[in-house]
């Protein structure tokens, strides 16, 4: 018997729900509470009921949701792989114009400066976006509270890096990275505002909002870099592209979810997340310092030109590893999320991620260390043909790095960041010893080193995965071998069948042309269920 009906308003994920309920009698004269909560911002339902009516806790279960998992996953991932494409696609144009504008040493000052940079960047977010992340439902307060503890660490970090300009242009040998790492710095105060819409955006994957957001916004950072490029400006250019772009995408995630931060400020759920979240942070930081270590180092013992040549064979192939990690990032963590509870089904869901990740991964790699050297030249001239040599060496460390992203977040989501801290740690220490160990050999030597340590890595992480979820060694490897067999053979294929083209123009055409029609026949040929799952999926996109 229905005694009466009732409304309320609930905050939940930081907006305003509507709750329709009623208060009911069942026949042991017992009463209860049933629950419909519409959720008109997530194109959502949640069915909610709690059999404790005198409890002043609501007990929230999932609900029935109008997007599957699985459809939720395939619009993540291709807006994500829309968002990655987009995004490499214009870095390359924009990249194009930039190396042509300007000199190795150029680049090579700047990235000094990348490892300071992305370390208070981390030190700013703390792994809060994770933690947000893997909560069931995240209040506005604990946004809030994510928004003042990360604009609080800004200025700090801000601060103390101004201070130590002088002593970072002493360590590198260059008075005038003591301006120039002022003026980059400051994107550290403009970052702080985007980081708790970010991890609302990605919370509630939103990857639609966040593509159109970021093309845009380096659509304007590029335009600008090139201008000033252009009027002689040099790494001044680099430097006034870098900050735009961070405060652009900033202020975009700010106005693009309904949440604001309030003046009441309240840091206690930064200490209930703190203890997930302060290992999610200690690894970002290595993790950071991981991939900005080379340059560190050459930075300190080579010139600046160096540098350069290494940072823009680092940086296309960043770009491209890029591509297909930043598409499963989007959408990996939350997944498995939504899937931690069924353990067959999170191993399922693993694996045919990781079947997606080397379908991308191996092709794009290898294909891009395949091309280096006509690439490199016509894109970007022959003052940069130094990089070719460093860029093919990168290409097969980076066609194993997405993986590295399925592995790290299937850690987060079961909820063991001490596993993802220490094995991140470990990994650091190793690439350190290895490359410091070498580094009377050069340039070349030290990041092949680089490159085996990062590889042969990938085996600690599967240790993991399978003490977690029970994922064997041989199932992986039937997973993305063949796709790693298949992508070596038609690039050592392509590489020989057009050695003797002379045109640089020709050669690169006919290359890339040959390689994705032997690839995509063969995965045809071969009865790819990927391929067909892909095709079936933008077909559905058309119609």
């Amino acid at each position: 018997m229905i005694l009466f009906w009732f409304f309320m308003f609930v905050d939940v994920n930081g907006r305003q729900t509507v709750i329709i309920g009623s208060v009911m009698k069942n026949e042991k004269a017992s009463s209860s509470i049933h629950l419909f909560a519409i959720c008109p911002y997530q194109n959502k339902a949640l069915f909610l009921q709690t059999n404790a009516f005198y409890s002043r806790r609501y007990y929230i279960y999932k609900g029935v949701e109008k997007e599957t998992l699985k459809e939720k996953t395939a619009k993540g991932l291709f807006w994500g792989a829309l968002n990655n494409g987009t995004m490499q696609l214009l870095n390359i144009i924009i990249g194009v114009f930039l190396a042509r504008l300007l000199s190795p040493s150029d680049y090579g000052l700047v990235g000094m400066l990348a490892v300071f940079t992305a370390v208070a960047g981390a030190l700013q977010e703390s792994g809060f976006t994770s933690a947000l992340a893997n909560m069931d439902y995240p209040t506005g307060k604990d946004y809030n509270a994510v928004f003042w503890f990360s604009t609080l660490m800004s200025w700090v970090s801000y601060l103390v890096l101004f201070f130590c300009a002088p002593l970072i242009a002493a360590f590198f040998h260059h008075e005038e990275l003591i301006g120039l790492s002022r003026f980059i710095f400051v994107s550290l105060l403009f970052s702080a505002i985007g980081t708790a819409p970010t991890a609302y955006l990605f919370k509630n994957m939103m990857v639609r909002e966040t593509t159109l957001l970021r093309v845009s916004s380096l659509v304007v950072s590029g335009v600008v870099g090139i201008v000033l490029a252009f009027r002689g400006y040099a790494y001044w250019s680099l430097a006034w592209q870098q900050v735009i772009y961070i405060t652009l995408t900033s202020f975009g995630r700010f106005f693009l979810i309904p949440w604001r931060p309030s003046f009441h400020i309240d840091f206690t759920p930064i200490r209930h997340m703190f203890s997930f979240s302060y290992k999610i942070l200690i690894t970002t930081v290595v993790n950071t310092i991981s991939q900005n270590v080379l340059t560190f180092i050459f930075g300190r013992l080579y010139s600046a030109k160096a540098v350069g040549n290494f940072s823009q064979a680092f940086k296309w192939d960043t770009m491209a590893s890029t591509f297909v990690s930043g598409t499963i990032s989007q959408v990996a963590q939350p997944v498995l999320v939504e899937v931690n509870g069924d353990a067959e089904r999170q191993v399922n869901v693993f694996r045919k991620m990781l079947r997606f990740t080397a379908f991308l991964a191996f092709p794009a790699m290898f294909g891009l260390a395949m091309i280096s050297h006509e690439f490199i030249l016509l894109l970007i001239s022959d003052k940069w043909a130094e990089s070719v040599p460093l860029l093919r060496i990168l290409c097969i460390s980076g066609a194993f790095l997405p993986f590295y992203t399925m592995y790290q977040n299937l850690i987060i989501s079961r909820g063991k960041s001490v596993i993802y801290m220490w094995c991140t740690i470990a990994l650091i220490v190793a690439q350190i010893v290895f490359v410091i160990l070498c580094y009377r050999e050069g340039i070349v030597f030290m990041v092949s080193i680089y490159t085996l340590v990062t590889v042969l890595w990938l085996f600690v992480w599967q240790y993991f995965a399978g003490k977690e979820i029970g994922l064997r060694l041989f199932d992986v490897m039937k997973d993305i071998c063949p796709y790693l067999f298949v992508s070596a053979t038609v690039m050592l294929v392509t590489y020989f069948s057009t050695v003797f083209i002379n045109n640089l123009v020709l050669l690169l055409v006919a290359r890339v042309l040959l390689a994705g029609i032997l690839y995509f026949a063969i995965m045809k040929l071969a009865g790819s269920q990927m391929l067909k799952e892909c095709l079936a999926y933008l077909q559905r996109r058309k119609a």
